[in-house]
């Protein structure tokens, strides 16, 4: 049966700075450290267990991998739970965990938030003269791609073959709703003439169907095996296909319909008959493709358009929901996420400019083709990539996605209180209520515990192997109730 789902997203930012140094590590650790020591006492990270060189596939490649990991680089957990750092050349957050798409999108929109102050107080200490800008999105426009990556709790018993097999379709065509856009093309050996607009930030950068990098030879289905939990009853499903999205419905859609897919699989209810015969190549000939009427190769040799493969999708989604609920992934918010589903098909396969309140790639098209009609542009323009950029400029007055209508979800008064909360509903809480109420006794946190100094040797680690336990519910009391980190260790270990 398939399991309650936990989920989060970790999205690496770009990051430019004008009028002063421009390396990145450097200009990343600034803007961190800015930020954390504005708003709280800094907590670093624990690298205990930290094991990414283990692969689903029964094997691990430590001795042939570089270090996946940079320890001596700025690493920071956020009273909200999240963690804010320096991974290879780029800030990222990773969001705390969450239960629900909506909760993801709600954290997902108070990281952008984070950023935006991180910018404010990186700039009052570059001062005048230089400014340091963030976007959101997934490609510096010279051949190099940075991630948006999705984590997904699962079952340990399914067996790994069988995720595999049957999400990649998913993976190849959810992109016609979640897509962010992108003027050009950078896959090999094509010129943007050829590809003047297509659906994807990321589908250029993938070369392998299956397998264990993240950065080079990219793989469709990552086999990353480390689930920051109990290893004998969970794996972590890492996802690194997906853009990052500026509108909320898109990330919500993304994340929702993902969950009901890996649902389906778990109860083994999806089958084998959506399996894409060639999946690197299809997911850029439908990213490529703007009209969305390409079909790509079936494994049993049909063919078929990327929106025929997700209305079959969403036909087993929709008996799945009649015969075995969607409590796995919340009962409204996932009959809510089929409503959506169910709607921005109908829009894409009649009008997609129907929807373009919700998808990115339709809204960023329209503010291309119109600023390349009125100024009699070549479809190759730099000036076109510059819209584009500009699209995900995370500078309130200079961002574009702020100007197109895309709806919203989750309030102002949400996102801003996501900034500094952490969400009840998983172990998030109880490291968020930790850094909150006994910063000064937390010397370090990761996913999956929690390391206390309370002037006793030697230092308390306190596991969290179980990421639907120390919740609001589980510990919000107890932690209400000690005056000290001291108290709430003995109590614990009661």
């Amino acid at each position: 049966m398939a399991i309650r789902k936990v989920c989060g997203i970790e999205t690496e930012y770009g990051i430019v700075v004008r009028g002063a140094d421009n390396n990145p590590v450097t200009a990343s650790s600034l803007l961190i450290n800015a930020y954390v020591s504005a708003t709280s006492k800094k907590v670093g990270w624990d690298f205990e267990d930290e094991s990414p060189a283990n692969d689903a596939r029964g094997f691990n490649l430590d001795d042939v991998f570089p270090p996946e990991i940079e320890s001596s680089l700025v690493n920071a957990v956020l009273p909200n739970g999240a963690r804010y750092y320096v991974d290879h050349a780029h800030p990222e957050i990773s969001l705390p965990e969450v239960t629900t798409a909506l909760d993801v999108v709600r954290w997902d929109r108070a990281a952008d938030e984070i950023i935006r102050s991180s910018m404010t107080h990186a700039n009052e200490i570059l001062g005048p003269g230089a400014e340091m800008v963030i976007y959101k999105n997934n490609s510096d426009g010279k051949g190099n791609s940075y991630g948006c990556h999705e984590n997904y709790l699962m079952n340990r018993e399914t067996p790994f073959g069988r995720i595999a097999s049957q999400i990649t379709s998913h993976f190849v065509t959810r992109q016609v709703f979640c897509g962010a856009g992108k003027v050009g093309c950078e896959e090999p050996n094509r010129t943007a003439g050829e590809v003047p607009y297509q659906l994807s930030q990321r589908a250029d950068f993938f070369e392998e169907e299956i397998g264990l990098e993240t950065t080079l030879k990219r793989p469709i289905v990552n086999t990353r095996d480390e689930p920051h939990c109990d290893p004998q009853k969970y794996r972590r499903l890492h996802v690194i296909v997906g853009d990052a999205n500026m509108s909320e419905v898109a990330t919500y859609l993304k994340v929702g319909t993902t969950l009901i897919v890996l649902a389906m699989i778990e109860d083994d209810q999806l089958g084998d008959d959506l399996l894409i015969a060639n999946p690197v190549s299809s997911i850029r000939r439908i990213s490529h493709d703007p009209t969305l009427t390409r079909t790509v190769t079936m494994r049993d040799g049909r063919r078929a358009t990327a929106l025929e493969i997700q209305w079959g999708l969403l036909e087993r989604a929709r008996k799945y929901e009649q015969t075995h609920g969607l409590e796995s992934v919340d009962a409204e918010t996932g009959a809510d996420v089929l409503e959506r589903w169910e709607t921005v098909l109908t829009g894409l396969e009649s009008d997609p400019s129907s929807v373009g309140h919700w998808v990115d790639w339709v809204a960023k098209r329209r503010l291309v083709d119109g600023f390349r009609e009125r100024h009699g542009l070549d479809a190759d323009s730099p000036r076109l990539k510059a819209i584009d950029i500009q699209y995900h400029d995370l500078r309130a007055d200079r961002c574009l996605a702020n100007r197109v209508g895309l709806d919203t979800l989750v309030s102002a008064a949400d996102v801003e209180s996501a900034m500094t909360q952490p969400p009840t509903t998983t172990r998030a809480y109880f490291r968020g209520r930790c850094l909150q109420k006994f910063p000064d006794d937390v010397v370090a946190a990761n996913w999956d515990s929690l390391v206390f100094d309370v002037g006793r040797d030697p230092l308390r680690r306190v596991p969290m192997m179980e990421p639907l336990r120390g919740t609001a519910h589980h510990v919000g009391n107890l932690i209400d109730e000690c005056d000290t980190a001291a108290e709430l260790l003995d109590r614990l270990g009661q």
